[in-house]
C-alpha cells in the first residue's frame, strides 16, 4: 500500500462528476504487480487482489463489486479510508510488532543469538529480561501486566520458547521472536496461506496469526489493561474522515484464526466519557488547556481520527504516526485548523479542511486537565 501511495497508482480520481479520495484502478495496479514481479502474469496478480478483498484489506469505492476484476474499476484499501476492521487478534499482532520495532532499533537489545542444547536460535531473550525491558520502557505497569502481554503474544504466535514447552513465565526461561518482521514478504506468499496449515510449517509468515494453546486448561486469553498501546488504532490517512477505535473490551478473542468481520463498523461508539458543550469548555475556570500542535504529514497523511461536532474530538490517534509524535492524544478537542477557528463545525468539514490544507498542519486543540 506504502508503495502504491509513493508511486503514485494511489491518488484521489474523478468519475462521473464525483471525485474517490485515495483509490487505484484495478487494470494499473494488475500492471504495476507484473512490472514490479510481485506477479507472474495477469490471473495470479487477479487472485492477489480477491484474497485481499477477500480479507477486507481493499474493497470497490462503491462495493458494487464483490470480487476484484481486471478492468477500469475504482478499488481502494481500507486503511486508506477509515473502514479497515481492526479486529482484537490484530491489536496484538500490531503490539508485537511495534514491540519487536523497539527492541531491533536499540544498541543494546536483548534480542540475541544464543544457544540452548547445542541449537543456536535467532532473536531470542529471557523472559525476566523481556518482563524487565517492559517495564522500563513504560509499556506495562508492573509485573504481572507484563507476563499478561507476554502470554497474549505467545498464544498469538508471535513469540515462543525455543522449544514450544512453556508458556510465557517471568523467569530465565528463553524465548524467541517467532515472526520476523523484518523481512521483506512477497504478496504471493499469500496464495501459498492455507488455514488448516500449522504455524511451524511457515514461521515468518504475517500471516500466521493463530491463538496456540499450550495449556489445554485455559482457553481464553488473558487480560491485558486497554490503556496501554494494545489499543492500537489505524492510521486515517489523507481523505480517511471514517474513524476506527480499539475494542473497550480487555480480554482478547478467542477465535483461532484471524478473521474479519462482514461489515466494518464505520460509526463506533464515541471515546468521550460525556458529551462537552463549547460553552462548557469556554467557560472561565473550565478545566482545559490550549495546546498547538504542529504535525508534519507523511508519505499518506498525519494519522488521526477525527469525530463528533460542535466541538468535535480527536476520536483515534496511530501511536506511530506524525499526530502522536507531535503530541496530539485522543478525547482532545479540535479548537483550531490551520488559523480558521472550528470549534462550530462538524467532523466532515473539518476533516476537508484538513485534507484540502498544506501538508504541514497547524492545530489548536483543548485537553482535559488532569
Amino acid at each position: 500500500r506504502l508503495r502504491l501511495h509513493d508511486g503514485k497508482l494511489i491518488k484521489d480520481r474523478r468519475f462521473h462528476l464525483r471525485t474517490y479520495p485515495n483509490c487505484f484502478v484495478a487494470k494499473e495496479l494488475t500492471d504495476w504487480l507484473i512490472d514490479h514481479k510481485e506477479a507472474p502474469d495477469r490471473e495470479t496478480g487477479i487472485r492477489l487482489m480477491q484474497k485481499l478483498m477477500d480479507h477486507y484489506i481493499i474493497h470497490h469505492v462503491c462495493d458494487e463489486h464483490s470480487d476484484y476484476k481486471d478492468a477500469k474499476l475504482l478499488y481502494r484499501f481500507r486503511k486508506d479510508d477509515g473502514t479497515f476492521p481492526l479486529s482484537k487478534d490484530v491489536k496484538v499482532f500490531m503490539r508485537g510488532q511495534s514491540l519487536y520495532e523497539k527492541l531491533v532499533s536499540v544498541e543494546e537489545s536483548i534480542l540475541k543469538v544464543r544457544e540452548e542444547n547445542s541449537v543456536k536460535y535467532q532473536r531470542t531473550f529471557l523472559g525476566c529480561e523481556m518482563v524487565d525491558w517492559l517495564i522500563q520502557e513504560g509499556e506495562v505497569e508492573n509485573r504481572q501486566e507484563a507476563v499478561e502481554l507476554g502470554r497474549a503474544l505467545l498464544e498469538h504466535g508471535i513469540i515462543q520458547h525455543v522449544s514450544n514447552r512453556h508458556h510465557f513465565f517471568d523467569s530465565d526461561i528463553l524465548y524467541q521472536f517467532w515472526i520476523n518482521f523484518r523481512r521483506r514478504r512477497r504478496l504471493t506468499e499469500l496464495l501459498n496461506e492455507n488455514s488448516s496449515r500449522a504455524l511451524s510449517e511457515s514461521p515468518d509468515s504475517p500471516f500466521c496469526l493463530r491463538k496456540l494453546n499450550p495449556d489445554p486448561g485455559n482457553t481464553s486469553f488473558l487480560s491485558v489493561q486497554t490503556n496501554k498501546e494494545i489499543k492500537i488504532v489505524s492510521a486515517v490517512r489523507r481523505s480517511s474522515i471514517t474513524s476506527l477505535s480499539g475494542n473497550s473490551n480487555p480480554y482478547f478473542s478467542a477465535a483461532p484464526t484471524l478473521v474479519f468481520p462482514p461489515v466494518a463498523e464505520c460509526n463506533p461508539k464515541s471515546v468521550l466519557k460525556r458529551p462537552v458543550t463549547n460553552e462548557e469548555l469556554l467557560s472561565p475556570g473550565a478545566p482545559y488547556v490550549k495546546k498547538t500542535l504542529t504535525i508534519v504529514g507523511d508519505a499518506v497523511g498525519w494519522g488521526f481520527v477525527v469525530r463528533g461536532g460542535r466541538p468535535c474530538h480527536i476520536q483515534a490517534v496511530d501511536p506511530g504516526g506524525p499526530a502522536a509524535a507531535a503530541g496530539m492524544k485522543v478525547c482532545q478537542f479540535v479548537f483550531s485548523v490551520n488559523g480558521v477557528y472550528v470549534l462550530h463545525l462538524d467532523y466532515q468539514t473539518i476533516s476537508s479542511l484538513i485534507m484540502t490544507g498544506p501538508r504541514t498542519l497547524v492545530m489548536e486543540v483543548m485537553e482535559a486537565i488532569e
